[in-house]
């Protein structure tokens, strides 16, 4: 600027941008200043400026017109440049008549023409700019317009001044936060703090760095899922009022065990000590929050208490098995880990079998340890894939790679995260496997691998050393109880060393030698030479060779008569299977007491002739009985005809009155109940004994089937029955349309018998397995014919008997339904008669479904 002194200009210019106006988007107050100028002076506009090194920044305008003026213009286009130049007031009433003013291009436009303005100073220092006021005509501006200007100008000048002041205490501040950030970042243990009003302040640098997360002003109620902060067990996010910070604005603490699981690393231990932030006068300012890593000595003592676990549960263990059980849960349980399993391999290495798993408490797993197959091959399967490889195996994330497990619906309904497998070895022979899950993703930790390898090399030889002496301790005990069991047989148990010569040397025998041999016997005796005296002459040849088959080492047997040292002759039935055991020729064998059996023998001999006997007179007796009800049959039709002849011509009586009438219709129904059971009978005598001829011809059995329908819908109609068919056009059987006929009418009238009222009888035929072919034939062979209904059923075990003559099902004699129990027994008769088949079974939804399978008729020879 012009006459400007250089010094006092650069202090000028250093104080205005202390101010910080110049970056300022907008100030309020002297928004106001600018408004009340126009309002008290009449004025088109108002500016207040601030006159920069090479422009003139408006800072606040009002009553410009329907556009802001430009935030920035160039000097040459300022008045104000003036008025700070010579830091005094200005006026200007008519601009056009000044030469100085030509160059400004308001000034020209007729925008500008009479301009009043006054200086605004840095507090107690330089002018900044001014508060001028603009009109455009041709103003003679009076000393109360320009002292109105003047206090104004105060005004804007004190608001300058707070400005300056408060941005002085913000610069203060952030040099003290940047001293403190990096006072707090120079520090080797993790720091955070937060306000009074539980906002996220702070995080110095060692923080960040376990975090691996920005330091976000996130809300408290999400800070355990954006920074993985997890409970001392490190399984669960901590609630609210347990992050450190929360607490550390309560009360004051040390010691808080806190887990990190930074994403993709493994995660950190920390002991977490946290206090308030007061200030003098009592008020709560915020909190701090220090941690220390323990994770380091946290993993030695987890590992030292691995290592004890598994040694106090293989100490602990009475047989391999609890060991393999105890192992898996020392090691799951102290790593906190979802589950466990003990893989067995068996002695070839062809497959593993699960013996031993367990699961963390309170943790439901059974859709993952309830349903997989039990055992798996080298190569299936996590178990298999770490037999085949001999090495350890870590998938740090089963959802990215389920196909390792071969159980991949299960592992994601038990929400099972990372597997660990590990070989149990035996010198270059994997014994077992022991797998492990986890319901959160672990990261791969060689030191714990290592750590387990070790556990699993002395798990290998505990448990090859436990069944060494398992089967030590079960080979004894399995001698003891087979002498035990053999003392209490009454066989002989044996096993003889064949020499050279022939001759038998015991090296065991059973106890007790009474029951076959009538006395004791010592091991030292030879066995062929003393039995062989003692067998009954008429089976020496026998003996002669069971002991030649010994001797050739091949297995034999024979039964021989032997007499004892008592004096009792037995049968006795020996049996020997020859072996080879370490050059010589050993024969274990048994000897046992047949004499019984022979016994027993004789007398089933005897008593099957006389069984054989009763046969014959039973089968004399039922002949007897089938012809006796035959004769008694026919015997009573031509009674009982009479009878209803008679009551029909009573009933046909005019002069009878309604009693005798009554008693009349009774006699009537009574004789033709007993009628219709002496026909049953008959036919079912007839039936049995082959008597009946059937009347077989070419028939439709649809037609047959309508007729009986027909026939039977004024009963079912009475009931409120409704009727349903479903027939094939045409069904062609082979058969006796009187017999068939009888068939459906027994079926029909059970169906309506005992379906309640409002039920339902559907009656369906077709052809079993195929429809018929354009001829007539059924493909399948056979035609089948449905009747079924609503009725009231019949229990599901009495169905077998349901057929049996004179059977009543339970439902029907409760019903009080009147009937004799020979309709089906002789619908049977008739179906089989015809090479068919009749059964019975429960109808979906209640009722009874009757179903008759007959042969089709063939086609035409």
């Amino acid at each position: 600027m012009e006459r400007q002194d250089g010094g006092r200009e650069a202090r000028r210019l250093e104080a205005l941008r202390a101010t910080g106006l110049l970056e300022a988007p907008q100030a309020p107050v002297l928004d106001q200043v600018a408004r009340t100028a126009v309002r008290l002076l009449d004025v088109p506009a108002a500016l207040v400026t601030l006159i920069a090194e090479d422009r003139q920044v408006i800072l606040s305008a009002a009553g410009s017109g329907d556009s802001p003026p430009p935030r920035q213009t160039p000097l040459s286009q300022s008045m104000c440049r003036y008025l700070v130049r010579d830091d005094a007031p200005l006026t200007v009433g008519d601009a056009r008549r000044d030469e100085r003013w030509a160059g400004i291009g308001a000034v020209s436009r007729g925008e500008l023409t009479a301009y009043a303005g006054t200086p605004l100073h840095a507090p107690g220092g330089p002018p900044l700019g001014a508060l001028c006021v603009i009109d455009g005509r041709p103003r003679t501006w009076t000393p109360q317009e320009l002292e109105t200007l003047e206090a104004l100008a105060s005004v804007a000048e004190a608001e300058i001044s707070s400005w300056t002041a408060e941005r002085g205490v913000r610069q203060e501040l952030e040099r003290e936060r940047t001293f403190l950030s990096a006072l707090l970042d120079s520090l080797d243990v993790p720091v955070s703090a937060c306000d009074a009003e539980g906002r996220l302040v702070r995080f110095n640098q060692p923080m960040r760095e376990i975090l691996r997360v920005p330091e976000l002003p996130v809300d408290r109620e999400v800070w355990a899922q954006a920074y993985r902060l997890f409970d001392a067990a490190g399984k669960d996010l901590l609630d609210v009022e347990e992050l450190p910070l929360v607490r550390a604005l309560r009360e004051r603490y040390e010691g808080q065990e806190v887990v990190v699981r930074p994403p993709g690393r493994p995660p950190r231990r920390y002991l977490v000590n946290g206090r308030p932030i007061d200030s003098p006068d009592g008020r709560r300012l915020g909190a701090v929050a220090v941690a220390h890593e323990i994770t380091g000595r946290h993993r030695v003592q987890l590992l030292r208490d691995v290592q004890h676990a598994v040694v106090r549960a293989l100490a602990e263990a009475a047989s391999a098995d609890q060991a393999a059980c105890g192992v898996i849960g020392a090691i799951a349980g102290s790593l906190g880990w979802a589950c466990g399993e003990y893989w067995q391999a068996d002695p070839q290495g062809a497959r593993l079998t699960r013996t031993g798993s367990w699961t963390r408490p309170g943790l439901d797993l059974s859709a993952f340890t309830g349903r997989e197959p039990a055992a798996f091959r080298p190569g299936e399967g996590l178990p298999g894939r770490v037999a085949a490889a001999g090495r350890a195996l870590w998938i740090r994330d089963l959802r990215a790679e389920p196909e390792v497990t071969a159980r991949v619906r299960e592992v994601l309904e038990a929400g099972l995260r990372t597997a660990v497998g590990l070989p149990v070895r035996s010198g270059e022979r994997v014994l077992a496997v022991l797998a492990f899950f986890t319901d959160t993703v672990e990261e791969p930790d060689d030191e714990l691998v290592d750590l387990l390898r070790g556990v699993c090399a002395h798990v290998g030889r505990y448990m090859e050393r436990r069944r060494a002496e398992d089967l030590a301790l079960a080979l004894t005990a399995s001698r003891r109880r087979f002498d035990q069991i053999a003392a209490q047989l009454d066989d002989l148990v044996w096993t003889v060393e064949v020499g050279e010569d022939g001759s038998a040397r015991r090296v065991y025998q059973s106890g007790n030698t009474a029951g076959i041999l009538g006395g004791q016997v010592p091991l030292d005796a030879d066995a062929a030479a003393l039995i062989g005296e003692r067998v009954h002459p008429d089976d020496r040849p026998a003996f002669a060779e069971l002991l030649a088959g010994v001797r050739e080492g091949r297995p034999v047997q024979a039964e021989y008569r032997l007499v004892g040292l008592d004096g009792v002759t037995r049968w006795v039935w020996t049996r020997a299977r020859p072996r080879r055991e370490d050059g010589r020729l050993m024969a274990d064998g048994i000897c046992t007491d047949v004499t019984e059996r022979h016994r027993v023998a004789d007398e089933r001999e005897r008593l099957l002739a006389q069984e054989r006997e009763q046969v014959r007179r039973l089968r004399d007796l039922d002949r007897m009985k089938d012809e006796l009800v035959a004769v008694v049959s026919h015997e009573l039709r031509s009674p009982v005809a009479v009878i209803r002849s008679y009551a029909e011509m009573l009933m046909d009586e005019s002069g009878l009155d309604d009693e005798q009438r009554m008693f009349a219709g009774v006699i009537d129904r009574k004789s033709a109940h007993l009628q219709h059971l002496v026909d049953d009978l008959l036919d079912l005598a007839r039936l049995d004994s082959g008597r009946v001829a059937l009347d077989p011809r070419p028939i439709s059995l649809t037609r047959l089937v309508r007729q009986a329908v027909d026939d039977h819908r004024a009963a079912a109609e009475a009931k409120r029955l409704t009727v349903g068919v479903e027939l094939e056009r045409h069904l062609p059987v082979h058969g006796d349309p009187l017999r068939l006929r009888q068939v459906l009418d027994n079926l029909l009238s059970n169906a309506v018998k005992y379906t309640p009222e409002g039920g339902s009888v559907t009656v369906t035929a077709g052809c079993g397995g195929g429809a018929a072919r354009g001829g007539g034939e059924c493909r399948s062979g056979t035609v089948t014919l449905t009747v079924a209904d609503t009725g009231i059923g019949v229990p599901a075990e009495q169905y077998p008997r349901l057929f049996d003559r004179f059977f009543r099902a339970s439902t029907a004699v409760e019903s009080g339904t009147k009937g004799t129990g020979l309709g089906l027994a002789i619908t049977r008769a008739i179906v089989e008669a015809h090479g068919g088949e009749i059964t019975a079974g429960p109808r979906e939804g209640g009722g009874t479904v009757f179903t008759v399978r007959l042969p089709a008729q063939g086609p035409p020879g």
